[in-house]
């Protein structure tokens, strides 16, 4: 079954719409992927990656309601003789409907955020052509949350929930994890408490701040701001003239994230809002136990039995921070629970197969499909 994924981008700082995860495991599931971008993303290393993996990897090279887009779309889906279009995320989901229509192909289209209330006449017009276009053009949508599920009912026909997976990362190897440790200046009894969230607005890293103030004098918890983002020269001023913060917070803006994850004894993650932080889902595979916010869809991947959910309060943060960090045991118990949590739930072969399932009943069900002239 040979199946078109229509992103926006390739752009490595998009990983939402999972397809290094999906490529690596469609084989196993009987799926032949080609990944089209509507926009060119230079330098980018997720093409490369991709074609490494045997996937087709095309760039339209155009910009957003380029009408140049729609024929140069359709003609790749002719060329590559797919079977069933699959889009990810705003204006390739218009697109995609709309070549779909053309083509008389089934469209699949997975919604990864809740968008926010339209800002102007510009905004609101977009906004219904995309409402439009899954209305008329998509056979199904799949929601990554059941919040988004509540949020886009009405708006999208056929709509499931079906988180999106993550291919296992392993656990790496012991001695980097203690040699990073040491770097960020964990002392051999300390507790590393890790956050990976980009430092944009919504994402909490201020709040996390006052939690970290509000922590126990007591307390062995250093936090390690992974990555990068316009915050970050606020943030790090903000620690840079507190002597408090700053002898317990340490940024790491390079590097990959999940060697972060792997060197960690628990994870954090105060976002305002987020519909399924892929973040999360890696921490669960890794076997951290999390301390998160209650927002969006982060109590559909932490639950009592992984971590603790707690309300956007920093003295209810530093208090859940402080608990886990003088509780061994209780972190090894909480990090069993998630990692199988993320095996029955989020592992990438898994989300492969009931893909396919979902695209194989839409294909048998007698949905006109591409004549392959």
């Amino acid at each position: 079954m040979r199946v078109a994924h229509l992103v926006p981008s390739l752009h490595p700082d998009e990983p939402e719409n999972g397809i290094l995860d999906l490529a690596g495991a469609a084989p196993a599931a009987g799926l032949e992927l080609v990944v089209v971008a509507i926009a060119t993303t230079a330098l980018s290393p997720v093409p490369g990656r991709l074609r490494a993996l045997g996937v087709p990897v095309v760039e339209l090279g155009t910009a957003p309601w380029d009408p140049r887009s729609l024929p140069r779309l359709v003609d790749v889906l002719r060329r590559h003789r797919v079977d069933l279009l699959h889009t990810h995320v705003g204006n390739a989901d218009t697109l995609g409907g709309l070549a779909g229509a053309r083509l008389r192909m089934p469209v699949v289209s997975t919604v990864h955020r809740i968008e926010s209330q339209p800002a102007d006449a510009s905004d609101r017009a977009k906004r219904a052509a995309k409402i439009l276009a899954r209305r008329r053009f998509v056979t199904r949508t799949i929601a990554i949350s059941q919040l988004q599920r509540d949020w886009y009912a009405g708006a999208a026909a056929d709509l499931v929930v079906l988180p999106n997976g993550v291919g296992d990362p392993g656990h790496g190897d012991a001695t980097a994890r203690e040699r990073l440790r040491e770097r960020l200046g964990v002392a051999a009894d300390g507790v590393l408490v890790a956050s990976v969230a980009p430092m944009r607005r919504g994402m909490g890293q201020d709040l996390l701040l006052d939690a970290v103030a509000a922590l126990s004098d007591s307390s062995p918890v250093t936090v390690v701001l992974g990555g990068d983002g316009p915050l970050r020269p606020w943030l790090q001023a903000r620690v840079d003239r507190d002597d408090e913060l700053a002898a317990r917070i340490v940024f790491h803006p390079t590097g990959d994230p999940l060697d972060l994850l792997r060197a960690a004894d628990v994870m954090v993650h105060t976002t305002r809002s987020d519909a399924m932080p892929r973040r999360l889902v890696e921490g669960l595979a890794l076997g951290l136990p999390a301390v998160a916010s209650t927002t969006g869809g982060i109590p559909e991947i932490v639950t009592r039995d992984t971590g603790v959910l707690v309300a956007l309060d920093a003295a209810r943060i530093a208090a859940a921070l402080d608990a886990l960090a003088a509780d061994p045991d209780r972190r090894a118990r909480l990090g069993a629970a998630a990692r199988q949590r993320f095996l029955d739930r989020f592992e990438a072969g898994r989300w492969a197969a009931e893909l396919r399932g979902i695209y194989a009943g839409l294909l048998e069900s007698g949905t006109a499909t591409l004549s392959r002239r």
